[in-house]
């Protein structure tokens, strides 16, 4: 196969994947938000539970019918991201009920420059001056469109800390694990999924009813609420599978810097079916800055000399 083939091949697969990620990404939001909005479904730590529960249950099934081959994981590199994860998830929610909604998207645009950090720290990985601005232009594009009202107190502060610092090791970790022991998306999905339902499933009713004062057990189910949970859950096994698939093509750093475009959909969405409320010159310049912004990345990543190894070494690789 001529290189331009394959080149056209590789972005084939990668468009796909991300537009894989960011429809189930969109879509699992727009369902949890009415699920908890329309149906009071305020736990969320124990969906999140059950979603992994959900993907444990996919990878057996693909396990049993041959899709997936047996592979190996390490105990210790499993707890380790694990340990990231956990907290990755609960870090998120006690920071948005802590925080402010201003300084809650400060803490998430913050993850990008931190991702570039472990990049350069762990993988020696130096980025262009373009590469560093267009980065710069996409956190300026995002924060215009999503940053209002900032305020910060000591605990709000701390939870943000450990939300931003535990997302991005477990974002870079899913990278390096798929690389290290050459694990597809779907052999690492089930070596860490089972651990995570386990462990969200036994602590999130107990640090949901931390957060809400609301027990899930007493929780009362009704159709409606048990399809949406269900819908949920299924969604979530895409959007489980699809992170993990872009990650391991792509990397942390441009899985974030991509993954605000699933902000700016979200918002066109919610003036398409919520009103134009919030539909104002700030927000439409917010979205052209973060656009053009992401696009200058695409182009000066990819580029000669965009991102690349300062020692020119190759990871160590375990085959499975």
């Amino acid at each position: 196969m001529a290189p331009a083939s394959k080149a056209e091949k590789k972005a084939t697969v990668d468009a796909a994947a991300w537009m894989f990620n960011v429809v189930t990404s969109v879509g699992i939001i727009i369902v949890n938000k009415a699920l908890m909005a329309t149906y009071g479904f305020s736990f969320a730590t124990t969906l999140t539970g059950m979603h992994f529960a959900t993907t444990t249950l996919m990878t057996l099934v693909l396990r049993f019918l041959g899709y997936v081959q047996p592979s190996h994981l390490p105990l210790p590199d499993l707890l380790k991201f694990v340990l990231f994860a956990n907290f990755s998830i609960v870090g998120m929610n006690v920071s948005l009920m802590w925080n402010s909604v201003g300084f809650y998207q400060i803490a998430k645009l913050s993850m990008i420059p931190v991702s570039c950090l472990l990049e350069v720290v762990l993988d020696k990985i130096r980025y262009s001056r373009d590469t560093k601005l267009s980065i710069g232009v996409v956190l300026l594009g995002v924060g215009v469109c999503t940053v209002t009202d900032v305020s910060v107190n000591t605990r709000g502060f701390i939870a943000a800390l450990i939300a931003v610092w535990s997302t991005s090791l477990q974002q870079y970790y899913v990278h390096f694990l798929q690389q290290k022991y050459s694990l597809s998306s779907f052999n690492l999905l089930g070596h860490t999924a089972p651990a995570q339902a386990a462990s969200l499933l036994v602590l999130g009713p107990f640090l949901d009813y931390w957060l809400t004062n609301q027990r899930v057990d007493k929780y009362e189910y009704s159709m409606a609420s048990l399809m949406f949970v269900f819908l949920s859950c299924t969604i979530a096994v895409g959007t489980n599978l699809s992170q993990f698939i872009c990650i391991g093509r792509f990397t942390a750093v441009s899985f974030q810097v991509l993954g605000h475009m699933k902000t700016i959909l979200v918002l066109i969405m919610g003036f398409l079916f919520f009103g134009k409320e919030g539909l104002n010159l700030q927000v439409v310049l917010g979205m052209v800055i973060a656009v053009a912004g992401m696009i200058w990345y695409g182009n000066a990543s990819s580029k000669p000399g965009g991102k690349e190894r300062r020692i020119h070494h190759s990871l160590p690789t375990i085959k499975t």
